[in-house]
């Protein structure tokens, strides 16, 4: 064999055997390590966030056996409800007015929400706004049976109800664990949009733990861009077992349809709700009667902590727990029964979870030291009435920069909403552009405290204006709409 044609051949032998390896190592090189694969396992090697074909129908089929159909026959108050907000319910609205000699007295509101079966025994899982003000409720099912629905129980706070239907042996969704949801992962929303039984969109965990969003008084809301639209309200949102973890609630839309933004309650929350509501016909709530805010930079700064974490004390309700066990007004709670307080909606749901009648250690930040704080939680009261608040005459009275305040009289205390008894100073008119109007100071505001010094009257505030240095950061003690709290201003 000739010398030429024997080099060629072991050149293409050993190119051959370089590219190999070459593949083998760019293979390697685009390979998750082991310590970042997905968490959850459905089936075998199978998880939550990876899903292999054949599994979302799978799990669609098999949760879309669970999900209703629910139609409500409403008797309203006249006048239509608007649709401008932009958490617009999940309905959609038929309406049908009756006049009574030419005046209109009421109306009947046919509404389409969602729902989801939870036991053989007919239990199901919907939103309160689904249901609230029913004259009628029927459940419709997916093999097209239909059924009187009687409601079992309803959760204001959580926009959450508890209906039920009389037949046996019915197919039933399985509960998941919300608090393994990680931003990122996989679900499915399943319901009724428009009227469209039935219906499945695929999308991921956006968010966890949204509060302060103004759906309901206890939020923890799951955020997903998984398609929903008017009708999905009462739904079940599933990750990829087909477990259900969260109820879909509300979107957040400016047309009235999808935009990418819906909120689901955690399915932790749901069933804790229920059971409450089968076994004591009422959900039973911790309390322990404070007011809270937000840490803001400023806040931070102000209160000597090198965090954003907790929840800062506004105020202690009279006869409450916690002005029973010692907790004041700047008190930076840091944790509740050995959890840590990330923020105010946290430990909102924290308390809410505790035991009334239980012994709770709870944490704080006062003057710079950690205090630990024994508090007997009580039973959430009823809430009272707010009273109306009035705006305030326009009347001068010199104090910071572009700001005027005056006297707190015993009439003026009661249209804002505070004890007859209280003192401080009422903010009457702030310049637009002034250090007070960007602290966010506004007409009716009530200045308790600056800095140290309490402002019982007009001659405390103006000595404890006259008293800060210009360019200093004062920490300002204030009751805004009858709820107190802090705000930081930088005196000019």
């Amino acid at each position: 064999m000739p010398k030429r044609l024997v080099t060629a051949i072991l050149l293409i032998v050993v190119g051959a055997f370089a590219g190999i390896g070459a593949y083998s190592l760019y293979e390697k090189s685009n390979t998750l390590p082991v310590n970042l694969s997905p968490a959850y396992p459905v089936q075998g090697s199978l998880n939550a966030n990876v899903a292999p074909e054949g599994v979302f129908p799978t799990i669609a089929n098999t949760v879309s056996q669970t999900v209703v159909n629910i139609s409500v026959v409403k008797l309203m108050p006249h006048g239509r409800p608007s649709k401008d907000d932009p958490f617009y319910d999940f309905f959609n609205d038929f309406f049908s007015p009756l006049y009574d000699f030419g005046m209109k007295k009421h109306y009947t509101e046919q509404s389409t929400g969602s729902g989801v079966i939870v036991s053989p025994e007919g239990y199901i899982i919907t939103n309160h706004h689904v249901v609230s003000n029913a004259e009628s409720i029927k459940v419709t099912l997916q093999d097209r049976r239909t059924f009187k629905a009687k409601v079992i129980g309803v959760d204001t706070k959580t926009d959450l109800a508890v209906v039920r239907i009389s037949a046996g042996q019915l197919p039933f969704i399985r509960w998941g664990d919300s608090d393994r949801l990680f931003v990122g992962d996989f679900v499915l929303a399943v319901g009724n949009p428009f009227g469209l039984s039935h219906t499945v969109t695929m999308g991921i965990i956006s968010a966890v733990g949204r509060a302060n969003v103004g759906i309901a008084d206890y939020e923890d809301f799951i955020q997903t861009d998984a398609a929903i639209n008017p009708g999905n309200s009462g739904g079940p949102l599933v990750n990829t077992r087909g477990e259900l973890v969260g109820i879909n609630t509300a979107i957040f839309s400016k047309s009235g349809g999808y935009q990418g933004i819906g909120f689901a309650v955690p399915s932790n929350m749901v069933r804790l709700v229920m059971e409450q509501l089968l076994t004591n016909g009422r959900v039973v709530r911790g309390w322990l009667g404070v007011s809270m805010q937000e840490l803001t930079p400023a806040l931070m700064k102000a209160f000597g902590h090198g965090s954003l974490k907790g929840a800062l004390v506004s105020e202690t309700i009279k006869g409450s727990p916690a002005r029973t066990a010692g907790l004041m007004h700047g008190d930076l709670i840091l944790s509740f029964a050995g959890e840590e307080v990330k923020g105010p909606a946290e430990l909102r749901n924290m308390v809410a979870r505790s035991k009334p009648g239980k012994e709770t250690e709870v944490t704080v930040l006062r003057s710079g030291r950690r205090v630990a704080i024994m508090v007997n939680i009580e039973e959430l009261p009823a809430e009272p009435e707010a009273t109306r608040i009035e705006r305030m005459p326009e009347r001068t009275g010199d104090a910071f920069s572009g700001l005027s305040v005056i006297a707190l009289t015993e009439d003026t205390a009661r249209q804002l909403n505070l004890p007859k008894d209280s003192t401080g100073v009422v903010v009457a008119g702030v310049l637009d552009g002034s250090p007070a109007a960007e602290a966010g100071l506004k007409r009716g505001d009530v200045i308790h405290e600056i800095g140290d010094r309490k402002t019982a009257g007009l001659e405390d505030f103006q000595r404890a204006a006259s008293a800060l240095s210009k360019e200093k950061t004062v920490l300002m003690y204030i009751s805004r709409q009858g709820k107190k709290i802090y705000i930081t201003l930088v005196v000019s």
